[in-house]
């Protein structure tokens, strides 16, 4: 189980056996028309064998997060805070050490494959690249230690796909060759940024249940990161919502799906199409994001909240409100529809 951190001291969370710690992470870019905070102050806690989905709308901070966690942030970028993997510091480290934590311990899968794979390589080639870095494999042992992950992540014919290029290979299966290169370590944590936003939603589901498959059976945990909530309820076990790189709220996925509390969170919910709800028209949040230059005083959702009160103008505090769950909202749960 996953567990959110707050600023409050008046919020207690258990953390045994904690994976990765992240608390009062900020990313920043420093630009010509001044400074963006990405993510602000942001707070978690994971555990072994379990996921926690990190929902928003695009510009909430989701990947930033990620790529901060990974040491890929753009060179414009800086980070405050801490992240402790395994008790270890891992913000801001050294190029070879990161080298060294990448893929070995922490894996990640990223938005699009088709440009995540080199081109010109084999797919085979480029699967035991990774094993004779990071693991000193030989040439024979990695091809078949190659072959063995892309038969775990359901790769038909796997050894023929060896010699392919990732241009031959379908969406949903160059979506399977990355899955299996950040397993090939046997990583602790796999961070997947939208790893389904470029597929059908047969494969989605594939992809889906074999990330779940694969969870059980190497024990790794998992930071889901996507703005599709059906992903959410198929694989996680805790939900962070954010918005303009703050938590808006924390809890476990069926309490956040059945009983959101926060403006923002029912607002992600009623977005979704329903197939219960035929003719229906299809419900929106009004407005767009806020420019993260002009963020509005207060709650960052103030502008679009239809809940919003004179009290919004100061930002409210993320507080805890029942077992597990953290909101940062003024507006009283029994008030909210």
């Amino acid at each position: 189980m996953s567990t959110i951190e707050t600023q409050s001291t008046s919020v207690q969370a258990l953390h045994s056996e904690t994976l990765l710690r992240v608390k009062d992470l900020r990313v920043t870019f420093n630009t010509a028309d001044g400074d963006v905070t990405a993510v602000n102050d942001l707070n978690f806690s994971l555990k072994a064998g379990e996921t926690l989905g990190i929902v928003g709308e695009s510009g909430s901070g989701k990947s930033q997060t990620a790529f901060a966690l990974m040491g890929l942030l753009a060179s414009n970028g800086r980070i405050n805070g801490s992240a402790l993997f395994n008790g270890k510091e891992i913000l801001n480290l050294p190029e070879k050490k990161l080298n060294a934590l990448r893929a070995e311990q922490i894996a990640m899968i990223f938005q699009d494959p088709m440009t995540s794979l080199n081109p010109y390589m084999r797919v085979g080639e480029q699967l035991m690249e990774v094993l004779k870095l990071h693991k000193g494999m030989s040439g024979s042992q990695a091809f078949e230690e190659s072959v063995r992950m892309l038969d775990a992540v359901k790769m038909p014919e796997a050894r023929k796909r060896m010699k392919m290029f990732p241009h031959e290979f379908s969406g949903g299966m160059r979506q399977r060759v990355m899955i299996a290169m950040a397993l090939l370590c046997r990583p602790k944590l796999l961070i997947a940024d939208e790893p389904t936003t470029a597929l059908d939603v047969t494969v989605q589901a594939q992809i889906m249940t074999l990330l779940n498959e694969l969870k059980r059976e190497f024990d790794t945990a998992i930071i889901m990161i996507t703005h599709d909530l059906g992903v959410v309820a198929g694989i996680c076990d805790k939900v962070l919502v954010m918005y303009a790189g703050r938590t808006m709220e924390y809890g476990k996925a069926r309490d956040v799906f059945y009983q959101p509390a926060h403006p923002y969170s029912i607002g992600l919910l009623s977005a979704v199409p329903r197939l219960d709800a035929e003719g229906e028209s299809l419900l929106t949040i009004p407005g767009n994001p806020p420019n993260l230059l002009q963020l509005p005083k207060g709650c960052p959702f103030q502008p679009r909240c239809p809940h919003a009160m004179d009290i919004c103008a100061s930002a409210p505090p993320l507080e805890s409100f029942g077992e597990g769950r953290l909101r940062a909202c003024y507006k009283p749960l029994e008030e909210l529809v």
